[in-house]
């Protein structure tokens, strides 16, 4: 007769192979839930990676940023993000003419010097609405309030020193219009690699005042 085996050794025997099946469910569904989190994590890290951050500022009551994105072979985005800090208050198309519309409104508008040029006209991904104002001739094209994304196709000219100048003028229907922005400069450094952000200016401006319209 042969030796009889422990009650645990058999017990063991017997679930070897569920426990194993389980086991390679569980690896199975491990690793597949690992190369999902991974393939997520690397794909966070991609979109992060696309988009770098150039500069970062608040004017008359506006928080802007600027990040590059999709550069290669010389050539990229520069994207900007518009927000108004206060809600309630949107921006002015970028086909308002320069002095507005009877002198209403400052057209949001995006341009370069120095080491970088520009391949197209500045993009807004939000829709335009015409907006009648009480004294003016016609209506005046606004952007819905809240923040306004915008790309700028861009190509280096070389490497050195950049400008992005911007512009742009915030208003409220119900709070009047904060002072409009002219080209605030945006420092940059445009390298073999591609443009990278530039010594910070010094601080110039004041508080934004809310006017008429």
């Amino acid at each position: 007769m042969s030796p009889r085996r422990p009650a645990a050794a058999l017990v063991a025997a017997l679930l070897a192979l569920p426990v194993a099946g389980c086991s390679a469910g569980a690896a199975g569904s491990g690793t597949t839930g690992t190369t999902g989190t991974t393939g997520g994590s690397a794909g966070s890290e991609r979109t992060t990676a696309a988009a770098t951050l150039l500069g970062r500022f608040e004017d008359s009551g506006v928080t802007v940023t600027v990040a590059l994105r999709d550069w290669h072979d010389g050539a990229g985005t520069l994207e900007l993000s518009f927000t108004p800090v206060e809600t309630g208050f949107h921006l002015y198309a970028t086909d308002l003419p320069p002095d507005g519309v009877d002198g209403v409104g400052r057209p949001t508008t995006a341009r370069t010097d120095g080491a970088l040029g520009t391949t197209a006209p500045l993009a807004v991904t939000a829709p335009v609405r015409r907006l009648a104002l009480e004294g003016v001739t016609g209506t005046v094209p606004v952007y819905p309030d809240g923040p306004v994304t915008a790309g700028l196709p861009v190509r280096a000219a070389g490497t050195g020193p950049a400008t992005l100048h911007l512009g742009y003028a915030a208003c409220s229907e119900t709070k009047g219009c904060l002072l409009p922005v002219a080209d605030h400069p945006v420092p940059l450094t445009i390298t073999p690699a591609g443009p990278t952000a530039g010594p910070t200016p010094a601080p110039t401006g004041s508080a934004p005042t809310a006017t008429p319209r």
